[in-house]
C-alpha cells in the first residue's frame, strides 16, 4: 500500500505546509505572520545590544522572578486569517516558576507569556504592525517595541479585539514603567 501525501484543502493550510516545511539558511529565521512567509537575516549587532540592556534590566532584578528566551517560537493560534501565525520575538518572558520554556517544543503555545520584546529589523513593519496584532490577539500581556528607526520605545498593554488597548510611547533617552509583573522603569538612556 502507497501513503498518500495529505492535500491541503484550503490556500492558507497549503501556506502553512510550506512553512512547515521551510529549511532556512543557518542564521536565518522564518515566521508566517498573518498569511505572510517572512524571513529575517541574522541580526546585527545594533539590533542584539538593545536585546541585551532590556534583558539585564530585568534580570538583575532580585524580585522579578522571570525567566526569558531568545528567539523561541510561538505558534498564535487566534485569528489573522491563516489557521495559525508562527512568530519568533525577539525575547519572550515568563515567570520562572511555569518552567515554561523546559522540554517545550521549537514551536510552543504562549499561554503563560508575560511579555515579548521586538526590536525592530530587517522588515520593520512586521515588528511595528503584523507581530503586535497577532500578540494581541493571542492575550499577551505586554509586548515591549524598541524601534531603532525612529528611536523609540513602546510597551503596548491590555490586549483586547485583536490589538492593544493602551501604548505607552518613550523617546531614547527616557524612561518607561513597565508595570506588573516587572514593576520597574526601564532606563533607555544607553540606547542613544
Amino acid at each position: 500500500m502507497t501513503a498518500v501525501a495529505h492535500e491541503p484543502t484550503t490556500p492558507a493550510e497549503g501556506l502553512l505546509e510550506i512553512f512547515l516545511s521551510l529549511d532556512t539558511p543557518e542564521g536565518f529565521r522564518a515566521e508566517l505572520i498573518e498569511g505572510e512567509i517572512v524571513v529575517t537575516p541574522p541580526p546585527d549587532g545594533e539590533h542584539e545590544k538593545y536585546i541585551s540592556r532590556v534583558v539585564r534590566q530585568v534580570i538583575k532584578r532580585p524580585r522579578i522572578d522571570m525567566d526569558f528566551s531568545g528567539n523561541k517560537g510561538l505558534k498564535l493560534t487566534k485569528g489573522g486569517g491563516c489557521p495559525k501565525n508562527y512568530a519568533v520575538p525577539d525575547v519572550t518572558f515568563a515567570a520562572l516558576k511555569l518552567d515554561f520554556f523546559g522540554g517545550a517544543d521549537c514551536w510552543m503555545p504562549c499561554d503563560g507569556v508575560a511579555m515579548v520584546l521586538e526590536v525592530t529589523s530587517a522588515k520593520p513593519e512586521a515588528d511595528r504592525e503584523a507581530k503586535r496584532r497577532c500578540y494581541a490577539r493571542e492575550g499577551i500581556p505586554l509586548h515591549l517595541l524598541v524601534d531603532r528607526d525612529a528611536s523609540m520605545v513602546t510597551l503596548f498593554s491590555e490586549p483586547e479585539k485583536g490589538d492593544y488597548l493602551r501604548l505607552l510611547k518613550r523617546s531614547f533617552g527616557d524612561s518607561l514603567s513597565l508595570p506588573e509583573p516587572f514593576a520597574f522603569d526601564l532606563n533607555t538612556a544607553d540606547f542613544l
